[in-house]
C-alpha cells in the first residue's frame, strides 16, 4: 500500500472490481505528506481502515432501492480522500466511518488539559547539545551544523524519534552523489542539482572519508539524545564508507596523446578549434578545465614583461577558484604563445577570452566541453583513468621530474595547490615568488611534436 514519489510516501489501494463501475475508480491514492516511514505506516492503516468502511458501505448501497443517491454520497467520501489532512494515529481521529456523519457532540465542561509536548527537531537538538553547549569545540560546532544543514537541505526538518536507518541511508548514498568541490565555493544549485552536475560532467565525488565525517558527526549527536532517551537507537552507526573501487587517474603517455591529436571531432555543442584550443592551454600550464573555460580578456595580462593568465574570483558571475591557493597567476609558457594565444583578447567576442562556449543552466560554462571530451574519450577507446584532468597530472609530473633547477614551492604556486612542504620559511616568511621563477618553471614543460602538432589559433 505504501508508495514513495521523490521523498515523499503515498497510500495507493486497488479498487475491488465489483465496486469499480459505481465508485468510478480503478484505484486510490492518496499522498501521506511525510517522508518518514513510520509515520506513514500510521497514516496508511488509518486510510486503510476508512476505504475497508467505504468499500463495504458500497456493497450495501448496491442492493438499496436508492443505490444511485446513496453512491453519489460515497463518490463525495472518496474524492474527499484526496485532500484528507492525516493525523498520525486512529487514536487521534477515533473510529467514525469516512461517509458518516460525526454526532454532534454534547457540551461538556472538561479539566483544562496541560499542553502537549512539542516533539524535539533536528534542528533544536542542534542548538541544544552542540550549538549552546559549552563544553563543544568551535571545529565541532562548525562541522556539526554543516552536516545538519545538509541533511536539512535534502529532507527538510524533522523529530528526531522519527529519523532512522531509512533518513540515515539516503543521505549516505546522498552524500556520495555530490562533487567533491562542495562548499569550497559558492553555489545557488540544490543538493540534486549538484549529483546532476557530477553526472553531466563527470566530476569528483564525495571521497569516502568525507562521508564518513559527515555521518559521524550525526551519530555524535544522537549519542547524546541516546542517553538522554530522546531517541531509541542511534541510526548513523555500522555504515560503510567505501564507494566501490575509484579509478585512479594518471598522466598521459605519448602515444595517448598522439592518439588525441588525430582523433576527428564529433561534437556539435562546441566547434572543433575551441577544444583543440583548450587543451593545448590545459597541457602547457596545468590549469583545471573550469579555470580555462572562465578566463576573461582582462584576465591575460603582462606582468613584470612577462604575458600571464590571472586565475582570480569573478565578483559579477559569482564563479572562484577551487581553493584559496587557487588564486594565482601562471605565465603562458611560449608555446602558446607561438600558436597566437596572445591574439584572444582582440579577436574575440564578448567578455570571455575562450571562443565557442555556452554557460550551462547551472552557471557552469565548461559544461559542454568537458560532456564532449569524455564522449571522444570513450570513442577512441582511452582508458577510464585518462580525463581532461590528467593534463594536471602530466603538468605536475613533469615539473617535478625536470633536470632544471626548479624548487618545489614554485610548482605547487604554479598549479594552485597548497605547499607540499611546510618548512616555517615557506609558511612563515615566502610571501611572493617572482615572475621569473614562474617563468622558469611554466618553460620545463614539454611535449613530443606529435602531440600537439600544427596547432595555431
Amino acid at each position: 500500500m505504501l508508495r514513495v514519489r521523490g521523498t515523499t510516501y503515498h497510500f495507493r489501494r486497488i479498487v475491488p472490481p465489483a465496486l469499480r463501475v459505481a465508485l468510478k475508480r480503478r484505484e486510490i491514492w492518496v499522498s501521506l505528506k511525510t517522508g518518514y516511514q513510520n509515520e506513514a505506516r500510521k497514516r496508511a492503516s488509518l486510510l486503510h481502515a476508512r476505504t475497508t468502511e467505504l468499500f463495504s458501505q458500497t456493497h450495501l448501497a448496491l442492493s438499496e432501492p436508492d443505490a444511485l443517491s446513496r453512491l453519489e454520497g460515497l463518490r463525495v467520501s472518496l474524492r474527499d480522500l484526496q485532500s484528507v489532512n492525516l493525523p498520525s494515529s486512529a487514536h487521534e481521529t477515533g473510529s467514525v466511518p469516512v461517509s458518516a456523519p460525526r454526532p454532534k457532540p454534547r457540551t461538556v465542561k472538561k479539566p483544562a488539559r496541560a499542553p502537549k509536548a512539542q516533539p524535539l527537531m533536528l534542528s533544536g537538538a542542534l542548538k541544544r547539545f552542540v550549538l549552546d553547549s559549552p563544553h563543544a569545540s568551535a571545529d565541532t560546532k562548525k562541522a556539526t551544523q554543516r552536516a545538519v544543514d545538509l541533511f536539512l537541505q535534502a529532507f527538510g526538518d524533522a523529530p528526531v524519534s522519527i529519523i532512522g536507518g531509512e533518513k540515515a541511508g539516503a543521505f549516505r548514498d546522498l552524500l556520495f552523489s555530490l562533487p567533491a568541490s562542495l562548499g569550497k565555493r559558492k553555489s545557488s544549485l540544490t543538493l540534486e542539482e549538484e549529483a546532476q552536475r557530477v553526472r553531466e560532467e563527470g566530476l569528483q565525488t564525495l571521497s569516502g572519508k568525507s562521508v564518513k565525517n559527515h555521518m559521524m558527526r550525526l551519530s555524535a549527536l544522537w549519542n547524546q539524545l541516546h542517553q538522554r532517551e530522546l531517541v531509541t537507537r542511534n541510526p548513523w552507526t555500522g555504515w560503510n564508507f567505501e564507494n566501490g573501487q575509484k579509478t585512479v587517474r594518471r598522466s598521459w603517455t605519448a602515444k595517448e596523446l598522439a592518439l588525441l591529436a588525430s582523433a576527428s571531432w564529433h561534437s556539435t555543442s562546441v566547434p572543433e578549434q575551441t577544444f583543440r584550443l583548450v587543451t593545448l592551454i590545459a597541457a602547457y600550464s596545468g590549469m583545471r578545465l573550469g579555470e580555462i573555460c572562465t578566463l576573461r580578456k582582462e584576465d591575460l595580462q603582462t606582468v613584470d614583461g612577462i604575458p600571464c593568465f590571472l586565475i582570480r574570483p569573478h565578483t559579477e558571475t559569482g564563479w572562484a577558484p577551487k581553493t584559496e591557493a587557487g588564486t594565482r597567476m601562471v605565465p603562458v609558457h611560449s608555446k602558446l604563445i607561438e600558436a597566437g594565444v596572445l591574439v584572444l583578447t582582440e579577436t574575440t567576442e564578448g567578455p570571455y577570452l575562450i571562443p565557442g562556449l555556452e554557460t550551462s543552466k547551472q552557471g557552469v560554462r565548461s559544461a559542454a566541453l568537458g560532456r564532449a571530451f569524455s564522449l571522444l574519450k570513450t570513442r577512441i577507446g582511452l582508458p577510464a583513468e585518462i580525463t581532461f584532468h590528467s593534463f594536471r597530472h602530466t603538468v605536475s609530473t613533469q615539473l617535478r621530474n625536470a633536470d632544471a633547477n626548479i624548487r618545489e614551492v614554485w610548482i605547487d604556486r604554479l598549479l594552485g595547490h597548497e605547499a607540499t612542504h611546510k618548512s616555517q620559511g615557506t609558511t612563515t616568511y615566502l610571501t611572493s615568488i617572482s615572475t621569473a621563477n614562474l617563468k622558469q618553471t611554466i618553460e620545463a614543460i614539454s611535449y613530443p611534436e606529435t602531440a600537439f602538432a600544427n596547432m595555431t589559433i
